[in-house]
Order: structure tokens, then C-alpha cells, then sequence
């Protein structure tokens, strides 16, 4: 969910004709304290005209995948979890694609009064469950108080700071009152992302019941997943085949073969390395989609050697950006500058675009101590495309500046798991694209479920965020952003390298593919506007 905010033209590498090279941008896209019903145009998009077909399985192979595999609406980490997610379940909110935020469930948020504490949310009518039932606004309570869970950490409560499950009040069966303990103007974003979706009373992630275009059929975890098709399916138009497969494939060469031999119809996340093979095949094409996905280098800014700023500072002006871009993508993404939140209004254009400088990287670290004698160890894995290769440049990189780096690969399933070290002193990870504010509470601020930093506990970025996030005046808010902005990209622990062009493979036979500049692959998961080729 990005938008461009700068005047850099877009460097994407061209293709044959027959590619599909479909790009997404969403100049100047923000979200407006207030928010009424709207709707959206499905459309064919994607890789072919004519009209829609209803009928078929839509086989699926997405990347990752593993013993962890989970169905859980609210619980979803790996690139599977969050495929089905989108498949079985829905939020009161979403993301559009060209990533403004729009209602979903809803037809309706509203700010009570000027200063964001109490919220009044109507559901849209008709809304059904997959068994039937429907959706009412005890089952919205019932949903926020298990996102809200305080024993339950690894939920998406920290997008919702201030919001007391004790106070959510059911009005009447489709209104639903939201109290907050502060102003919390980024509410709508919060209620947009996919792992806040709205579950039934009584809800039981082993038999599960959403309200998505599709319900549950079949699940063996670290293998597959089967769907069909929710006739009750009100929110826009129902999906046009009958049932969905999403398949796991850990390894990059075995989801690029079974897409080749017809195993299955589309595929995430295409290898770069790999792209001239499905060039080569009239029968497959490519969906390239623009976007703010980042794959950024963790850094633990409580460990050494990264607990010195002089360190992480080092760190960032080792690597080449560009070359980073051109090796670990292929030339497929966009230079970064350390700061994230590309579709934020208030992303810093302005800020000085970092560089690398060997000899001021030098200087840093042997005034933290470090000369031509650091060695640190870089925990990667194929957790999304690009992250392997990129520590393999960074180590490289490194060498330049006199840093050792030791690469410890770990299984994708393991990854974020402590027993394994996570959050480690310095690794790596994967983002979809979000605002400032709700990606620092779930990945910067004290307490994120997934603060692989430890960064949050500096009192002047931190001050300057928490008046953001109760300002409800756009250019006030987007002024205490940039102070927090300017203090992370000096003084923070990630290395923002790069936003990546996503690559998506499927054969020509599929249609209504639509990109989104979300960083999820396939549209953010968009299996309802797709269709087969009966023939």
C-alpha cells in the first residue's frame, strides 16, 4: 500500500511485448479522518480481456510455507498464512489498490466529534458468514477484543493503541461504538489490515468460518489449503471460480516448475533469476506491480555491536544501493533511503539521499572501536525473494569497510522463532507497504509484536510520534512525523535498502490479475476478481 511521493522516474527493466508490465502508484494517497461508504469496479485488469468465466479451480502456488502454518484470522505471519487470510476472511476496512483506504465491511467510520476518542462504525447490510449467519456487530466486538487480547501479544493490538475492549458497545445489530482511551486518528488503518479481520461469536481457527470470498474446505498444514467459492459472498461481486488451491512451495525452483509443467496456474514472487525462463513460454506471462514493499537489515540497537549509533550509521553507508537493486533484484525495485512508509504523506522526500562511503563507514567504526577487526554474524533465510541474495551483497559490500559478515541461513518456517534467536542482534525480514504510524506499532514501538530492533525507547522520537498519532490535523500530524522520521533515519536500526517490484507468474489462461502497490503479491491476494479459460 505506497505511493509515490518523490520526482525520481521509475527505472523498471523492459520485457518482451507480450509481458504484462502492469504498474501501480498512488500519488498522493492519504486517509481522511473521515470515511463513508464507497465502491469498487472489479474490473477484468490484469492479463487479459473479454468477459468473465465462471467455473474452475484456481491452483495457487505461493512462496513459503512450514510446519507453523496457521488459519487463524488474526495470527498470520508467513506469506501462506496471509494468502489464505485474504481468501477466507475480511476487515471492516481495506487497502484499495492503488492504496487508499476505503470501507470493506463497513459502510460507514465516523470520528465522534473533533478529537478521535469514540468512533461510530455501521456495518453494510446483508453481510453473511460462510455458515450462513450473519454478521452483526456483536460479532465485530467479539473479533476486536481477540485482536485486543493482552496474552495474546503476536496479534495486530498494536495497531490500536488506546482502544478499550471494555468499552466496545453493540448499538444495534449493525452499529458498533469504539471507544479510545486518546485520539487515535490512524483507527481506519488499522481496521484496514488483513490480520484484523471480523471472525463470528465462538469463532475456532481449527474449523474456521469468515466472511471472505471463499470458506474453508481442506488444510494440511505445511502442504496445502483448499477453498470454494462463499455464495454469500455480499461485500462485491462473489468469485468467479468455484474453488481455490493455495499450494506451499518453500523453494523458488520447485513453484517455478510447477508453474511450467501446468501444476499449477499462478505463482508468487519469481525468482529474478528465473524470469527469462517463463519469458521463454508462450503459455505464461508476468504481472510486475510497483510497490512499497521493503526487505530491510535488522539491527538490534540493545546489543552490541549495534547498541553504538556510530555502528549502525557505519552499517548504512556501507551499502550500495543501486548495486543492491541490480544484484538481489535484478534491477526489479527502487532505491531506499532508510526510511519506510513509502505511501505515507508525510514520507521525507527531502531528506539527503544516503549514499555509500566506504571511508566515512571507516572512520565510524574506528571511533566506535571497530578498526579492520568486526565480525558479526547476518541471519537470512528464504523468507521472501531477494533476502538471501541481498545478505549475499551485503557481505560483499562489507569487505570494502573491513566488517567480516557470517551468513547463518535458517529454515523460512523457523525464522521468527525465538528458539532460533529471533529478534536476532542483526538480520533481516520482509514488509508490505503501511503508513508511518501503524508500521511503527507493529514493528518499531515498545511492546510491537514484532519489534526486531528493539527500537522505541528514544524519548524524542517517541514524543514526537505519540502526538502524531492524537493530531488530527493532516499538515500537524504529518510535521510531528517528520520529527520522528528525521530521528529513526539518523539514529534507528534498519537498513531500508530498496523497495521491491513485485513479480508474479501465471499462465496466460488466467485472467483478471490486478496489481496493488501493497507489497502482498497478486493484488494483495485478489483470487475473487480472477477467472479461467474453460477451454
Amino acid at each position: 500500500m505506497t505511493s509515490e511521493h518523490n520526482d525520481k522516474p521509475f527505472s523498471i527493466n523492459p520485457f518482451t511485448s507480450r509481458r504484462s508490465v502492469l504498474k501501480a502508484s498512488a500519488a498522493g494517497a492519504a486517509v481522511a479522518p473521515v470515511l463513508v461508504a464507497c465502491g469498487s469496479d472489479s474490473g477484468s485488469g490484469g492479463s487479459g480481456d473479454g468477459e468473465p468465466q465462471q467455473g474452475g479451480r484456481l491452483r495457487v502456488g505461493v512462496a513459503g510455507g512450514g510446519a507453523s502454518d496457521t488459519l487463524d484470522a488474526h495470527d498470520p505471519t508467513d506469506n501462506v498464512d496471509i494468502a489464505r487470510n485474504y481468501a477466507l476472511y475480511a476487515s471492516l476496512m481495506r487497502y484499495d489498490y492503488d492504496g487508499t483506504i476505503e470501507p470493506y465491511l463497513a459502510e460507514s467510520l465516523e470520528p465522534e466529534g473533533d478529537d478521535g476518542t469514540e468512533w461510530t462504525l455501521v456495518l453494510k447490510e446483508g453481510l453473511t458468514f460462510h455458515d450462513d449467519s450473519p454478521v452483526t456487530a456483536d460479532d465485530v466486538v467479539f473479533s476486536l477484543k481477540r485482536i485486543l487480547d493482552p496474552d495474546d501479544p503476536m496479534r495486530g493490538a498494536g495497531d490500536m493503541p488506546g482502544v478499550d475492549p471494555d468499552k466496545l458497545e453493540a448499538v444495534d445489530e449493525r452499529t458498533v461504538r469504539i471507544h479510545v482511551d486518546e485520539p487515535l486518528v490512524t483507527l481506519p488503518e488499522a481496521l484496514a489490515e488483513y490480520y484484523n479481520a471480523i471472525v463470528p461469536e465462538g469463532y475456532d481457527p481449527e474449523s474456521p468460518v469468515g466472511c471472505g470470498p471463499f470458506k474453508y474446505s481442506e488444510f494440511v498444514v505445511g502442504e496445502y489449503s483448499l477453498f470454494e467459492r462463499h455464495e454469500g459472498f455480499h461485500i462485491e461481486d462473489q468469485p468467479y471460480v468455484d474453488e481455490l488451491e493455495i499450494v506451499n512451495f518453500p523453494e523458488d525452483d520447485a513453484r517455478v516448475n510447477a508453474l511450467t509443467s501446468d501444476n499449477v496456474d499462478i505463482i508468487t514472487q519469481v525468482p529474478h533469476s528465473q524470469v527469462s525462463v517463463l519469458e521463454g513460454n508462450d503459455s505464461l506471462d508476468i504481472m510486475e506491480s510497483e510497490t512499497g514493499m521493503w526487505l530491510p537489515f535488522t539491527m538490534r540497537v540493545d546489543e552490541e555491536p549495534f547498541d553504538d549509533v556510530r555502528v549502525r550509521q557505519a552499517f548504512r553507508l556501507i551499502v550500495d544501493r543501486q548495486e543492491m537493486i541490480d544484484q538481489a533484484l535484478a534491477g526489479y525495485g527502487q532505491v531506499g533511503n532508510d526510511m519506510y512508509a513509502r505511501m505515507d504523506p508525510s514520507y521525507p522526500e527531502d531528506f539527503d539521499q544516503r549514499e555509500q562511503d566506504i571511508e566515512k563507514a571507516r572512520e565510524l567504526l574506528a571511533d566506535a572501536g571497530y578498526e579492520d577487526d568486526l565480525e558479526v554474524e547476518l541471519v537470512t533465510g528464504d523468507i521472501s525473494a531477494g533476502v538471501v541474495a541481498s545478505a549475499e551483497v551485503f557481505q560483499e559490500q562489507a569487505r570494502e569497510a573491513g566488517v567480516t559478515v557470517n551468513l547463518r541461513r535458517v529454515n523460512a518456517s523457523d525464522y521468527w522463532n525465538e528458539e532460533e534467536g529471533f529478534p536476532y542482534a542483526f538480520g533481516q525480514d520482509f514488509w508490505s507497504a503501511r503508513h508511518y504510524i501503524t508500521q511503527a506499532a507493529q514493528g518499531s514501538v515498545v511492546g510491537a509484536p514484532y519489534n526486531e530492533t528493539m527500537w522505541g525507547e528514544n524519548e524524542e522520537w517517541l514524543e514526537a510520534l505519540e502526538e502524531a498519532r492524537t493530531t488530527a490535523d493532516e499538515d500537524e500530524r504529518n510535521e510531528l512525523l517528520r520529527e520522528a522520521q528525521r530521528v529513526e533515519y539518523e539514529e534507528g536500526g534498519y537498513i531500508v535498502w530498496g523497495f521491491v517490484n513485485l513479480l508474479d507468474g501465471h499462465g496466460t489462461h488466467v485472467h483478471g490479475l490486478k496489481p496493488a502497490v501493497s507489497g502482498h503479491p497478486l493484488g494483495s491476494y485478489a483470487f475473487h476478481t480472477m477467472w479461467l479459460d474453460q477451454a
